[in-house]
């Protein structure tokens, strides 16, 4: 597919009809540079200046899609207008195509064009100025400067300026692409954070409530209905305060609750007995010291997702938990007995595997859960000091 040629700017055609007009004004009232005795006029037609003043401003709307051409056309045109009666205008208008091919031009010419155009300006002034020994000389490379250096010279100036804000605004749009990008990780962290917190805290007590109604349900019992709705209330009751410890963490800071302190593992003991009140037989084993607060929410976290699936999946027999610290990491391990084929009590999506994974390689720890020799077993290892996420 072929690209059409570009098209002159709006501006550029009208500097180049208003330039043409001035011209032929000045031409009309009979105003030149030169008079008819310079020696340099050798073209003494009276309409000869209006041949360069033409081709010149026909050079404008070049300035910006061809701004080389414009500038050697008009070069020529200038050479041609220093043979006649001259006009001003076609030397402004060659001035604004000197500029332009600077400004507009490959950063090659707009290297390369001022420093020729200074190279002739020294040239100019001081060969004629030797040659004719007369300091007047200078003159001539003060109109070289004028008409070429000076606005090759600007240009540069203003190129560098566009450049300069060019590139800031670059940086500017990839600082702002840079914190959208860490805006969205934020948010996505900061929802799967909240997604565990979330699942954490009521799935144990949904399980129970839901292991517990169906046994009520389908057992034709008062005392074990009983029983069980006791267990479901109690649950409830639990799993509304912890929706609520959620809400005052979201809410925190606008004044309508303070949140509740984050579980510790001193908690656990309460965690298990409310474990066995939903019919585990849960033994607790734990030998540990201080740890930060991080690494005890983790491990608090993971030892309540193992005993929520333990209820939800384990066969009849006995829960283990067990933590131990040594050699700067807290282990912690969860066993349950495993029958393969067994359907589970309460049905689950498997978030809460990955919700302990995610938690442990947080920390920069390690995380595995399966079957080994009949028994589900969960085992997690915190380092109690930061390191590398996983």
């Amino acid at each position: 597919m072929s690209l059409a040629p570009p098209r002159p700017h709006r501006d550029d055609w009208r500097i180049a009809v208003g330039g043409l007009a001035g011209g032929v004004v000045l031409w009309a009232l009979g105003i030149h540079p030169r008079v008819g005795a310079d020696p340099l006029v050798l073209w003494h037609a009276p309409w000869a200046p209006l041949v360069p003043l033409a081709v010149t401003a026909a050079c404008e709307p070049l300035r910006r899609v061809l701004p080389r051409t414009g500038l050697v056309i008009g070069t020529a045109a200038l050479v041609l207008d220093t043979v006649t009666l001259g006009s001003i205008v076609t030397i402004v208008l060659y001035t604004d195509l000197m500029y332009a091919a600077v400004l507009y031009g490959t950063p090659a010419a707009a290297r390369r064009i001022p420093w020729v155009t200074g190279m002739l300006t020294v040239v100019a002034g001081v060969v004629p100025a030797a040659l004719w020994r007369d300091p007047q000389g200078l003159l001539i490379g003060v109109g070289v400067g004028v008409v070429a250096f000076g606005p090759a010279a600007t240009g540069v100036l203003v190129r560098d300026h566009r450049d300069a804000a060019e590139a800031a605004r670059l940086r500017a749009e990839q600082t702002a692409l840079l914190a959208e990008m860490d805006r969205v990780q934020a948010v996505t962290a900061e929802r799967s954070r909240m997604a565990r917190e979330l699942h954490d805290m009521v799935a144990n007590h949904l399980s129970a409530i839901a292991i517990h109604s169906t046994a009520a349900l389908s057992l034709d019992d008062p005392d074990t209905s009983r029983e069980a709705l006791a267990v479901i209330r109690e649950n409830s009751v639990a799993g509304l305060a912890e929706m609520r410890r959620l809400i005052g963490i979201l809410r925190d800071g606008s004044g309508d609750r303070e949140p509740a302190a984050s579980p510790t593992l001193d908690g656990l003991g309460a965690l298990v007995d409310g474990a066995r009140a939903n019919g585990l037989e849960v033994t607790l084993d734990a030998g540990h010291g201080k740890v930060p607060a991080p690494v005890e929410l983790a491990a608090y976290r993971i030892v309540q997702e193992a005993l929520t699936n333990a209820l939800k999946h384990a066969a009849r027999g006995r829960v283990r938990v067990l933590l131990r610290q040594d050699d700067g990491v807290l282990d912690i391990r969860v066993t349950s007995p495993y029958r393969p084929g067994d359907a589970p009590r309460a049905p689950g999506s498997g978030a809460g595997l990955t919700g302990m994974r995610e938690r442990a390689a947080l920390l920069g720890g390690t995380f595995e859960a399966g079957p080994h020799d009949a028994l589900w077993s969960v085992r997690a290892t915190l380092p109690l000091t930061e390191g590398d996420p996983v």
